[in-house]
């Protein structure tokens, strides 16, 4: 077991107090960026106050500008319907002639207010209001395009991209046919073509597991899938590996079936008692999951043997980095049941020494003002460092996470909340980076919008 600590306090912008304390071992956060791998410079402390935006929309640094791409209720390009609700998870791939294709989710349940339009050939269960859009961009973030890419899936909220430029688009809920008026089972993986949707089509991944889905990454040299449960009640989720039998085999590939395992760190049920940041756990243990498809009883409640399994609460993000995969806990409070409180924690696997480490830590031992405020999506920023998106209550922020340990607010939602105006938004969610790294995609939940962010990211 070894430890390293670093703190610091992001400082207050404008109006609004809101602040993020942690610990952790940075250095080992960043291995896989592409600062290190060219080495460049170290990460940069922030871009400076955020400057009120006099549009009511998103605040951010002097010489930064955002292009709203799009926006919940405007038409589909296509002309397939309108723009659905609740933009979630999000990823850029390269597309031809400079042009950049985005796959975003759209994280309805049943009471979505707009539902992803149903499509012949892109449509799983016709009940279903969640699905992905995908927009088609030139060079200078103008949209030349924006359709279905897959409809009739439930409650959307993040996934990942494929070493073969496909998005995987995960279900968070286990409801059943006949729940909530589905006529099929959902809980699933989906895998989705941005510059083809039919070519991808609306089948479910079932091997790869039916629960209340987060996000995946992918290591490339093996094809594993590593996989996120956002589970709302006790006993939390649990973190999975995915063997498929087809590895890195391309679009489609998945759909041959694998093995799915959930993880054992021995002496440890449940992560939130971890509260050392840079603790160590060797050989860790992957047990087979009893029955992936969760017939009678949810994966995370099956048998797994006299010594159990290892739960945490709040797992979402997730990425690969380097040659290890990083997945966040949002948060852990000792009221919901976790062992522990914490206001996130960032985790890093490496397969190749069977290695778990707690690299960062937020709270609560902060100045944090409200609860809420916690790391969900994540992404390498092109300076080096992380974009986290906050998921609280109150006015919501991007936060940049330097490789030198400063956390800093990147964008701000509107701050007249409440207002016909500037009504409340709600959390930010997908933020990625373009492939040239030029430009930052984020979307924010409510109301829904889709933003594309440039500047000078140095």
């Amino acid at each position: 077991m070894s430890s390293a600590t670093r703190r610091q306090i992001l400082s207050r912008t404008g109006a609004t107090a809101a602040g993020i304390a942690f610990t952790g071992a940075l250095s080992e956060l960043f291995a896989g960026s592409a600062s290190a791998a060219t080495g460049g410079h170290t990460g940069r402390a922030g871009y400076g106050p955020l400057v009120p935006d006099p549009d009511g929309l998103l605040d951010l640094p002097a010489g930064f500008r955002y292009k709203v791409l799009s926006r919940q209720g405007d038409p589909l390009r296509s002309g397939e319907g309108l723009v659905p609700s609740n933009p979630d998870g999000m990823a850029a791939f390269a597309g031809r002639r400079g042009r950049v294709h985005l796959v975003r989710n759209h994280e309805n349940r049943v009471t979505g207010k707009i539902g992803v339009p149903t499509v012949p050939g892109l449509t799983y269960d016709p009940a279903g209001k969640g699905g992905c859009t995908a927009l088609e961009l030139d060079g200078r973030n103008n949209v030349l395009g924006e359709r279905v890419a897959i409809a009739g899936t439930a409650v959307n909220c993040a996934g990942g991209p494929t070493p073969w430029r496909t998005w995987l688009t995960c279900e968070e809920t286990e409801d059943r046919a006949g729940t909530n008026g589905y006529t099929k089972d959902h809980g699933f993986i989906f895998e989705v073509d941005g510059a083809d949707p039919h070519r991808t089509g609306a089948v479910p991944l079932t091997a790869m597991g039916r629960f209340q889905h987060e996000a995946i990454a992918i290591d490339p040299t093996s094809g594993i899938v590593y996989e996120t449960e956002d589970a709302f009640e006790r006993p939390f989720g649990l973190f999975y590996r995915f063997l498929p039998h087809r590895p890195l085999g391309g679009t489609g590939s998945l759909r041959a079936g694998g093995a799915l395992e959930a993880m054992r760190v021995p002496g440890v049920a449940d992560l939130s008692v971890i509260q050392e940041a840079g603790t160590r756990f060797e050989g860790i243990e992957w047990v087979p999951v009893p029955d992936p498809q969760a017939a009678e009883t949810p994966i995370r409640l099956q048998d797994f043997g006299p010594r159990g399994i290892t739960h945490a609460q709040k797992l979402e993000g997730c990425y690969w980095g380097g040659r290890a995969v990083y997945f966040v806990s949002s948060f852990a409070r000792v009221k919901d049941g976790s062992g522990a409180t914490h206001f996130g924690q960032v985790w890093k696997y490496e397969p190749h020494r069977r290695r778990l480490t707690l690299v960062v830590v937020f709270g609560p031992d902060t100045d944090i003002q409200l609860p809420g405020e916690s790391p969900d999506n994540i992404c390498l920023a092109p300076s080096g460092g992380l974009m986290v998106c906050e998921d609280g209550d109150g006015a919501q922020h991007v936060f940049g996470v330097s490789e030198r340990g400063e956390v800093y607010a990147l964008a701000r939602g509107a701050q007249n909340i409440g207002t016909p105006e500037a009504p409340e938004w709600g959390e930010f969610a997908g933020v990625t980076f373009s492939p040239d790294r030029g430009t930052m995609y984020v979307n924010c939940y409510t109301p829904g919008t889709t933003f594309a962010v440039t500047g000078p990211w140095c």
